[in-house]
């Protein structure tokens, strides 16, 4: 979207523009029942006005998405850190990649014998939240209550597993990368391909700061303390 959309209030863009536009708008477009798709030329203020529904309350939640993605200082306490990557990151995830999937199956099905369709894309999606969940429940059940616990030292077994995951994810990214043209659209994508891509796009690029900020911030603060 160009600067000027840019300066554009949420009320006066359509619904379909915004979804294409912003990762996560999808799932609170589905959960208000609005149509983005089919019905997506219609502006945001006269949709939620024809369903009766509060604008106040969409654009709110439509406002939470894009302040979760604010940026987090390198220079926040352990546990500050650990908290921002609880609720930036490993929340964000849950919360995206299940309406990711649904829009990749979507897209695989409807546009089935287009030349350029993601296929494979869902189930790779599906693998790769299913890893996820895994590598996710052993930061949130072992490693991190072991950081908050203490203050240095003692944690390099646990670490040298997160790091391997890591590198699992980013083969993972590659793939989805390469399986997507890095996540150019053809012409005349719909709405919802569109959406696809930009929140593939943001998956990446979150996935990217989760584990820049745990493998280059977190993790050292304890290796290099072990080593010390």
């Amino acid at each position: 979207m160009n600067a000027s959309m840019d300066q554009v209030p949420l009320r006066e863009r359509t619904v379909g523009e915004i979804a294409a536009a912003m990762p996560g708008a999808t799932e609170v477009f589905r959960r208000f029942k609005l149509d983005f798709c089919c019905g997506g030329d219609v502006k945001l203020d006269t949709a939620t006005r024809d369903k009766g529904i509060d604008l106040a309350e969409v654009v709110r939640a439509l406002n939470t998405i894009e302040e979760s993605a604010s940026a987090v200082p390198a220079s926040l306490e352990t546990a500050e850190l650990i908290d921002h990557i609880l609720t930036r990151y490993h929340a964000t995830h849950r919360r995206e990649m299940p309406e990711l999937i649904n829009l990749a199956r979507k897209v695989e099905a409807v546009h089935a014998e287009h030349p350029a369709v993601p296929r494979g894309m869902a189930e790779l999606l599906r693998e790769m939240l299913g890893e996820l969940e895994v590598h996710m429940k052993k930061e949130e059940l072992i490693l991190f209550p072991a950081m908050r616990r203490r203050s240095q030292g003692g944690l390099d077994t646990p670490i040298a597993q997160m790091r391997h995951d890591h590198d699992d994810h980013g083969e993972h990214l590659h793939k989805l990368e390469s399986l997507t043209g890095n996540f150019v659209l053809p012409d005349g994508a719909c709405r919802s391909w569109q959406a696809l891509y930009a929140g593939g796009a943001k998956l990446a690029s979150d996935l990217m700061e989760h584990i820049h900020l745990e493998n280059n911030v977190l993790f050292p603060r304890y290796e290099d303390a072990a080593q010390a």
